[in-house]
C-alpha cells in the first residue's frame, strides 16, 4: 500500500522545524523547542501498536544507544498504551511523545492521513533537525508499511553531531 496523502506539506530540509507540542508518557505537556540545543531525530509513526511501528521504535531504540541524539517517536496513541508498549518492550533510548492533545504534527506538520482507513493517524515519517532547529534531513517511506532507511537518518545524525565536535 503506497504512502497515503497527508493533510499539508511535510516540512522539508532546509525549513526551521515548525511548533511541536506533545504530551509524555506521564501525560505533562512538552515542546520540540526545549530539545534546542540537541540533535532531535524526529520519527513520525501511526501507531505504535502496529508491526511496523513496533519494529521500527525497537530498532531505532537499539540504534540509539550512546547516539548522542534525542530520539523522539510521535504518534497520535495515548500516553498510557505509549507507556504501556515502551514497558513492556524494554524501549529505554528513545522518548515517546503523543500528538493527541494539540494535534501539532498532525496540523502545524502536516502529517496526518487525508484519506482512506488510515485517516487522522501520522505518516510514516522521519526528520532530522540540528541544534539549531533547522531541518536537515527529512524521508518520507514510499509505503506506509515500510520501515525507514535506518542508516541515512543516523548517517544524518552522525553528520550533525560529527560537525559539530570537530
Amino acid at each position: 500500500m503506497a504512502q497515503p496523502s497527508t493533510l499539508g506539506m511535510l516540512p522539508s530540509v532546509g525549513a526551521i522545524a515548525p511548533q511541536l507540542r506533545f504530551v509524555r508518557q506521564d501525560k505533562s505537556n512538552a515542546e520540540l523547542s526545549e530539545l534546542k540545543g540537541q540533535v532531535v531525530l524526529l520519527l513520525s509513526v501511526p501507531s505504535l501498536d502496529t508491526s511496523t511501528c513496533a519494529t521500527e521504535t525497537r530498532t531505532f531504540n537499539q540504534l540509539a544507544t550512546g547516539l548522542g541524539a534525542h530520539v523522539l517517536v510521535m504518534s497520535m496513541d495515548l500516553p498510557f498504551a505509549v507507556k504501556r508498549f515502551c514497558e513492556t518492550e524494554g524501549i529505554a533510548n528513545v522518548h515517546t511523545g503523543s500528538d493527541f492533545r494539540f494535534r501539532d504534527l498532525s496540523e502545524k506538520w502536516g502529517a496526518a492521513i487525508a484519506e482512506g482507513p488510515m485517516q487522522g493517524v501520522h505518516c510514516r515519517s522521519v526528520w532530522v533537525i540540528d541544534k539549531e532547529g533547522m531541518i536537515r534531513y527529512h524521508e518520507l517511506t514510499p509505503e506506509l508499511g515500510s520501515e525507514p532507511n535506518y542508516d541515512a537518518a543516523l548517517q544524518a545524525v552522525k553528520s550533525l553531531l560529527e560537525s559539530v565536535s570537530v
